[in-house]
């Protein structure tokens, strides 16, 4: 690989080098499908770039019902401006699931997500990842983009009741009073970009 950096430095094209060197994950998808990523994303999950190749980008998220339930998000967003970022969790090989920021641009903006490009941050460092069940997840998600406790029930087909409950426990494992310390608490960013605590994405 010297050979390839001596030669991009000789001739300014630095296209390569910069795909298979970024210090942050990046890589292309199209239908959801991985076609390619560099490794620093591959490490960021503990694969090798060639198990990730060619699979459906699901096996990354915690559960396939979340992956379902978030991947939708941001299409209409990349449709108008063709940028979107939001800050999700994601699960390793291992099973260990961690904070990541996701940032999205798409080749295809009147299908956004036939052909598209993915940058990851792994977060860890300064969002430790917090035990949530599959629900929290979802319901903070909901939160989130700002749904009201009866929306949340009618997406997830649950009574008021029992979203109200969540929610009550949420603010108690944060040890907040409402859902603006709820998102602080997760990091302090605007409940614009908290998706998945779940995640959308490729």
């Amino acid at each position: 690989m010297e050979i390839r950096i001596d030669e991009a430095f000789a001739t300014g094209d630095f296209a390569e080098l910069a795909y298979a060197y970024a210090p942050v994950g990046l890589v292309i998808t199209e239908n959801r499908v991985i076609r390619d990523c560099n490794a620093a994303f591959a490490e960021m999950f503990e694969y090798a770039p060639e198990d990730l190749r060619n699979q459906v980008f699901a096996m990354l998220y915690p559960t396939d019902e979340e992956f379902v339930n978030i991947r939708d998000r941001g299409v209409q967003q990349l449709r108008e401006t063709n940028t979107y970022w939001d800050e999700r969790v994601m699960r390793k090989k291992s099973g260990t699931l961690f904070w990541c920021r996701v940032r999205g641009h798409s080749f295809t903006p009147d299908a956004p997500l036939a052909r598209a490009v993915w940058s990851f941050a792994d977060l860890s460092l300064t969002r430790p990842y917090l035990p949530l069940t599959r629900r929290e997840r979802e319901i903070i998600s909901y939160l989130a983009d700002g749904l009201t406790s009866k929306e949340i029930a009618n997406q997830l087909e649950l009574s008021y009741r029992t979203v109200e409950v969540y929610r009550a426990k949420l603010l108690k494992k944060f040890g907040v009073s409402n859902s603006n310390g709820l998102f602080q608490s997760l990091g302090g960013i605007g409940s614009d970009h908290v998706v998945s605590r779940s995640g959308e994405g490729s």
